[in-house]
């Protein structure tokens, strides 16, 4: 039972932690380090939940929820003799059921994310031109202002026509340094286990709210990635001059400057910027995110 409750405990410590961290500020100032800790905080929770049933329902096993859920699997068999056993057999079914959600809605997503880029690689191939002013990206003849970046094995960095017209070159710039910035930092992957947990709970608030701190996040490192290559105003001058403009909407697989409804928050952050975290605090969160992802894996292995 002392795992079970430590299990649960972690649990809800993560649930309270991603609630506050929704309404944090220092995130903005050093956005990689918070997007790792975000990523610790959405591992935890999913294996100190799930964990936290099985150890309750293993209890009778004593060989802690990894050893005693192969236990079960060789007996193949869960004794019902006292009331208090058909409830832990509903918490083994809860466990495994909520495992199942979580393991299920990640791998469709990723499915159908991988789909979509595929599919829109495809198209790209048969309405995209090569443009000599902008090598080594590919341009839609299209008059909305587009940019976006389809990230994968093969990324691909796409703009319209209209952005072409609509930039200046600097601008133009500071707007591919970002998208490349997405492509090489493989941000899709960050957002996907975030946008399939919103999936599994679409009901939960803290779920939506923590899916769109991540992503404005991964925005904000794209912008400080790009920042090294350019000019911070100009970025700043892109993504407003594209929220005047007729913006043709970011492809389903696919990630854009403009994604979200944030731009102003970025903006001004990158022309007022703020101080770095000191790296005596940033190394001590990425100790603590390291410290609270290989948490719940060791519970499992506790005895109960």
């Amino acid at each position: 039972m002392i795992a079970a409750a430590v299990l649960a405990a972690l649990a809800l410590a993560c649930a309270v932690g991603a609630w506050r961290l929704t309404s944090a500020r220092w995130t903005w100032r050093a956005p990689r380090t918070a997007i790792l800790l975000w990523q610790s905080l959405g591992v935890t929770w999913g294996l100190a939940t799930t964990g936290a049933l099985f150890a309750y329902a293993l209890a009778p096993y004593g060989a802690g929820v990894v050893h005693g859920l192969s236990i079960l699997l060789i007996r193949a068999e869960f004794d019902i003799r006292e009331p208090h056993d058909a409830i832990r057999l509903c918490a083994l079914l809860s466990g495994l059921t909520l495992l199942a959600v979580l393991v299920a809605v990640l791998v469709a997503a990723g499915v159908q994310t991988l789909r979509a880029q595929r599919r829109h690689r495809m198209l790209l191939s048969l309405i995209a031109r090569d443009e000599p002013a902008v090598p080594g990206v590919r341009v839609v003849d299209h008059p909305g202002a587009a940019a976006y970046c389809v990230p994968g094995l093969r990324s691909q960095v796409v703009i319209s026509a209209g952005t072409l017209d609509l930039l200046s070159q600097d601008e133009l710039d500071a707007m591919l340094a970002h998208e490349l910035a997405h492509a090489r930092e493989r941000h899709d992957l960050v957002l996907l286990p975030f946008g399939a947990l919103l999936r599994a709970l679409p009901w939960a608030a803290v779920v939506r709210d923590a899916q769109a701190s991540v992503a404005l996040l991964v925005e904000m490192a794209a912008d400080d990635r790009a920042r090294r290559f350019c000019s911070p105003k100009r970025l700043a001058t892109a993504l407003l001059r594209f929220g005047a403009a007729t913006s043709v909407p970011t492809p389903h697989g696919a990630l854009g400057a403009t994604s979200g409804q944030n731009v102003m928050t970025r903006v001004n952050r990158l022309i007022k910027p703020d101080l770095d975290l000191p790296a005596h605090v940033r190394y001590a969160i990425l100790t603590a995110s390291a410290a609270l992802a290989v948490s719940a894996p060791l519970l499992w292995l506790l005895p109960a």
